[in-house]
């Protein structure tokens, strides 16, 4: 059973927030979602841990303000940076001790390196390993929509103009009444040659919820992002890359990048498959959290330690 509560921030946003397994586990996962999207994207990880028994983490999984069930934010609040303070008070409230492992797909990802940038010292402290799905630290650097260059770059102007005309509209929802005609756009945009019917009836409810001040908002801080230099400084945490190989928001450039930038990340790239890893290939995206949790546990953590000690001692 999972136990659903509501977290108050500074500036009075409510985040709708779901905490799963025990409270004294020795390791907790924090799993942040992507733009326009909810907490229901890691629904297949959430289960996927609990079947550890013994061996299960405290799972944290939360609406990003503006989305799911979370409260309106105001434009001021639409923000990178802004995301990762809230993710910053998430962890005091519900993992105020013991390590963590953070799990981010698209703005998830961004969320929790703008939460590295902002409390380096907390995050060597506290965070044992990491996760990213189908993200970026460049903005849209290289983001070309799978399309030639000359019109990639029309289709981000007409979207960025369209993003400020969004974010101006308030938290109101019109478009969900559109969704059966923004389907095959949707499908076309965040899914790769593979698209099970269930996973794209998710991603347009998840896209329904989303206000229109939110899908349009946040869009200049992602497009702007650039955090390979705050990557490079994390150190050794275990960490694992993911992308689908026909990603159009975020392409396999952006996650060589990150896996590059990180001294101690695996990129593995997902034959066939798009941007909505979570929900599209959740067998792999859960095999890769639940192999990093494993290495992360304290337990793990001190057995890895011996070997390094003795390995250097030995050269």
């Amino acid at each position: 059973m999972s136990e659903r509560t509501e977290l108050s921030l500074p500036d009075g946003v409510r985040l709708n927030v779901e905490a799963y397994g025990p409270e004294d586990a020795p390791l907790t996962v924090v799993l942040a979602h992507g733009w326009c999207q909810d907490r229901r994207t890691w629904k297949h990880q959430v289960a996927a841990l609990r079947l550890l028994g013994a061996r299960r983490p405290r799972v944290i999984v939360y609406d990003t303000r503006g989305h799911g069930r979370s409260g309106a934010t105001g434009l001021g609040g639409a923000t990178l940076g802004q995301l990762g303070e809230d993710l910053a008070e998430v962890l005091r409230r519900y993992a105020p001790r013991g390590p963590v492992v953070l799990g981010g797909h698209s703005m998830g990802g961004m969320t929790i390196m703008e939460f590295a940038h902002a409390y380096p010292g907390v995050f060597a402290e506290r965070v044992a390993g990491l996760l990213f799905v189908s993200t970026t630290a460049e903005g849209h650097t290289h983001t070309q929509y799978g399309l030639p260059a000359r019109i990639a770059a029309l289709m981000r102007t007409g979207e960025t103009i369209g993003a400020g005309l969004l974010a101006r509209s308030g938290p109101w929802r019109p478009h969900r009444a559109l969704l059966p005609a923004l389907r095959p756009a949707v499908r076309w945009l965040l899914f790769g040659d593979d698209c099970d019917e269930e996973a794209l009836d998710l991603a347009m409810r998840c896209f329904g919820r989303a206000s229109l001040r939110s899908i349009g908002a946040f869009r200049p801080s992602i497009g702007a992002q650039q955090r390979l230099d705050t990557l490079a400084e994390l150190g050794d945490v275990p960490a694992t890359v993911l992308v689908g190989e026909r990603d159009r928001l975020t392409p396999t450039a952006c996650a060589r990048s990150i896996a590059e930038a990180l001294p101690c990340a695996e990129l593995r790239v997902v034959p066939g498959a798009g941007h909505m890893l979570p929900l599209e290939r959740p067998h792999d995206v859960s095999a890769a959290l639940t192999a990093i949790v494993e290495r992360a546990t304290p337990a793990a953590r001190c057995r890895i330690r011996r070997i390094a000690s003795t390995l250097r001692k030995a050269a």
